[in-house]
């Protein structure tokens, strides 16, 4: 019996990968649109996608859903889900996500120890919301660009930055070192036809309503990226590069007044305007609804003296005078 070698993620995206690679460096034909300038390339790229899709992915993803108990499917996507979590909360601690990062990998130790090897999905109940983060997500939250869009033959929507480093996402699939050979291989194909299984009625929609469909799932594509990478518009990440600010030093705290501060502590700050100039426009709108109202009496600093408890002039009587 010959020992088994070690594992390198699967020759086909080995192959699929290097392809990509190829076409971008041989400089493809561009095209008018900036984030796709290989588009002639990817259309043809999407079209092979498509085509194996229709032929094999997209029925055995039907049958999968027609025929298994949807509690199967559920415990199949967790499984395979649980293997991702390890590798999330490490890129969230590169990313300087602390806390999602340390929760990324308590979810992992849970699920695998009390969810049956991650069939159960534990960690999510008890508090421990899931998380997608790759390598490539990492690069541009430390201000990598994204690069051209690029359609990897069988793997689907990408770009530059993110094909470079999907090799080092592989080696991070702990799946990828399950021996034998035989089994790892099931494992590739049950989880490609479980993922197309999820997103087969939108798939169907889409099929129906789009009019070009490569440009609605590349535009789909770059949009989501990127609010993935910026998580939904909430500046959570630490080390994005931000613009230098005067002395070298780059800026990375947030854009509060206690930060700005602390940036420039010799600024002594706004002056406050004259009664004459610069009023806003909430303060005409304020001052336009009190017309009558002369507003506060400014006081010279001799004139801030405690007010005197005894009334300036003797009270009015109630009562009429005598005669």
């Amino acid at each position: 019996m010959t020992k088994a070698t070690p594992p390198r993620g699967g020759d086909w995206r080995a192959i699929a990968l290097a392809l990509a690679l190829g076409a971008t460096l041989a400089g493809c034909a561009s095209g008018p649109n900036p984030r796709d300038p290989y588009e002639k390339f990817n259309r043809q790229m999407f079209k092979f996608n498509d085509a194996v899709d229709q032929a094999a992915l997209k029925p055995a993803a039907t049958a999968y859903k027609r025929v298994l108990p949807s509690f199967v499917q559920t415990g199949v996507s967790n499984f395979f889900g649980n293997l991702s979590d390890a590798w999330s909360g490490v890129n969230n601690l590169l990313q300087g996500k602390g806390q999602e990062g340390m929760s990324d990998i308590m979810r992992f130790a849970v699920n695998t120890s009390f969810g049956l090897g991650g069939l159960l999905d534990i960690g999510s109940e008890a508090g421990m919301p899931k998380h997608n983060e790759d390598f490539g997500q990492t690069l541009g939250a430390w201000g990598i660009a994204p690069g051209p869009y690029l359609m990897l033959p069988l793997l689907g929507p990408s770009t530059v930055r993110d094909t470079v480093v999907i090799p080092l996402d592989i080696a991070a699939d702990p799946w990828g070192y399950k021996e034998p050979v035989a089994w790892r291989n099931v494992g590739i194909a049950l989880r490609a036809v479980d993922q197309r299984a999820t997103v087969l009625d939108a798939s169907n929609l889409m099929e129906e309503a789009a009019l070009d469909r490569y440009e609605f799932i590349r535009d789909g594509f770059l949009q989501r990226r990127q609010s993935r990478i910026t998580d939904n518009g909430e500046q959570k990440i630490k080390h994005i590069k931000l613009p230098f600010r005067k002395g070298g030093k780059q800026d990375d705290a947030p854009a509060d007044a206690n930060g700005i501060k602390a940036a420039n502590p010799d600024d002594p700050g706004a002056s406050a305007p004259a009664a004459t100039t610069g009023t806003s426009s909430d303060a005409k709108r304020i001052e336009a609804a009190y017309a009558d109202d002369p507003g506060p009496t400014a006081l010279k600093p001799a004139d801030q003296k405690p007010a005197d408890p005894k009334p300036a002039a003797p009270a009015v009587s109630s009562e009429p005078p005598s005669k």
